[in-house]
Formats: C-alpha cells, sequence, structure tokens
C-alpha cells in the first residue's frame, strides 16, 4: 500500500507506538499524537522514516475537544490525506468506586469516549473511500475480574456502541469500524514483571502477558485490504481473558 496514511493518537509509546510501526511496514505514512512524551513521539517518527515511510508528531490531548478533532486537520495537513484512524489514546482511573471524583469522571470520559467520538467525526470527513476506524478497547469491557474498575470500564464499554454504530452510518461508503480488546499488555504503564502482574497473568488462558506487537498486527489487519470485509466487530487480542 502506497499512498496511504494512518493517524494513531498517543502513538508514542505502548500500543500506540507499536501500531504506529506496523503500520509503518505495511506501507503507510504515519502521524502519531502525544501529550508530554514529545521526545518519544519524535523518536517513534525517526523510526518510522528509517521504514522508509513519512511520519510527522503532533501534540494533542484527546481530553481538549479542539484538539481531539484538530489531530485529523493536522494530519491531513502534513501528510496528504487520511485513510486510517487507530484511537489508541487513553486513560486508566482505577480504584475503589467510593473514592472517584467527579474530576475524575470527567477527565476518562473526555479522553476515552469524547476524544474518540470527535476524533472518528472528524475523520469520517476526511477520509475517502474505503477508509478505516480502528478502536483500542479493553478485555474489561468484556469481563471485568474483581473491584476498581468501574470507571474504566464503562468508559471503554461505551466504545463498543459507538464502533457498531460508525460501521452502520459509514459502511455505505465502504468505510469499516472495529474495536480491538487487549487484555494484559506488556508496557511501561502495566509491565509484565511489576507487582500486580502474576494476577493479572493467572487471569488469561494462556498464562500471560501480551505484547504490544500482538496488538499491532490485529490492528494492522484491521487497517488493511484483507479486512474490507469485517466491521462492526470486536476482536479480543486478550490470551483468552474473555474465555
Amino acid at each position: 500500500m502506497t499512498n496511504k496514511v494512518a493517524l494513531v493518537t498517543g502513538g508514542s509509546r505502548g500500543i500506540g507506538a507499536a501500531t504506529a510501526l506496523r503500520l509503518a511496514e505495511d506501507g503507510f505514512d504515519v502521524a502519531v499524537t502525544y501529550v508530554r512524551g514529545k521526545e518519544a513521539a519524535d523518536e517513534v517518527v525517526r523510526r518510522i522514516e528509517a521504514l522508509g515511510r513519512r511520519g510527522v508528531a503532533v501534540r494533542a490531548d484527546a481530553a481538549d475537544a479542539d484538539e481531539a478533532a484538530g489531530a485529523v486537520s493536522a494530519t491531513v495537513e502534513g501528510l496528504g490525506r487520511l485513510d486510517v484512524l487507530v484511537n489508541n489514546a487513553g486513560v486508566g482511573v482505577l480504584g475503589p468506586l467510593e473514592g472517584l471524583t467527579l474530576d475524575d469522571v470527567d477527565r476518562v470520559l473526555a479522553v476515552n469516549v469524547r476524544g474518540v467520538f470527535l476524533a472518528s467525526q472528524a475523520a469520517a470527513s476526511a477520509m475517502g473511500e474505503g477508509g478505516r476506524i480502528v478502536t483500542i478497547g479493553t478485555c474489561m469491557a468484556k469481563r471485568v475480574p474483581g473491584p476498581g474498575g468501574t470507571l474504566y470500564a464503562m468508559s471503554k464499554s461505551a466504545l463498543i456502541g459507538l464502533t457498531k454504530a460508525l460501521a452502520r452510518e459509514l459502511g455505505g461508503r465502504g468505510i469499516t469500524a472495529n474495536v480491538v480488546h487487549p487484555g494484559p499488555i506488556d508496557t511501561d504503564l502495566n509491565p509484565a514483571d511489576g507487582p500486580y502482574a502474576a494476577g493479572q497473568a493467572q487471569l488469561t488462558a494462556l498464562g500471560r502477558f501480551g505484547t504490544a506487537d500482538e496488538v499491532a498486527r490485529t490492528v494492522a489487519h484491521l487497517a488493511g485490504p484483507a479486512a474490507a470485509y469485517v466491521t462492526g466487530a470486536e476482536l479480543a487480542v486478550d490470551g483468552g481473558h474473555a474465555a
């Protein structure tokens, strides 16, 4: 695929960075957004360019309505078009229900739900025939194994309804919308050797953490021509967490 452009929100690290690089390997030019990790985002861009593709880093906070949608405009301005949106940026606030504040609720919903909606809305306007919208959910949208995940699970569950509605609304233009639910994934925010890792691994059928690249491969498949008939779907990359 040449002259195709993807935008990966939250693409400076973890699943986002792995996805950006996988898409570059598949021939996409890639824009990544970041909030504070400019150096990390610039490094991802350097690696994209080392693969022979164009890359651009865009500072955009998904919690800011203008910036969430503006990342799409910045991508089109910098790379000329938009074919794929990967809604990866997200925040997780975990803790007892009674300890969650209104600020926690507003922040999580602004990033995980409103920001995804606004980016998808802007992307749908910018995309031509056959575009792709892939959203990163969570295994906790399908199974919450213990207390403390109320707010996070609620926010990510909203993405299922959004994805199915986008699939119906945009299907006539050949644009697909799908959601990928990762399980425990080895990242700097949730390392496989962290203090809570053993319990998370035991909740999976495979008994281990996944890697960011394992998630990225599924996202890249959904972004490519082989998945043209897959839309409105939920795909679990969770090691059997929901089994």
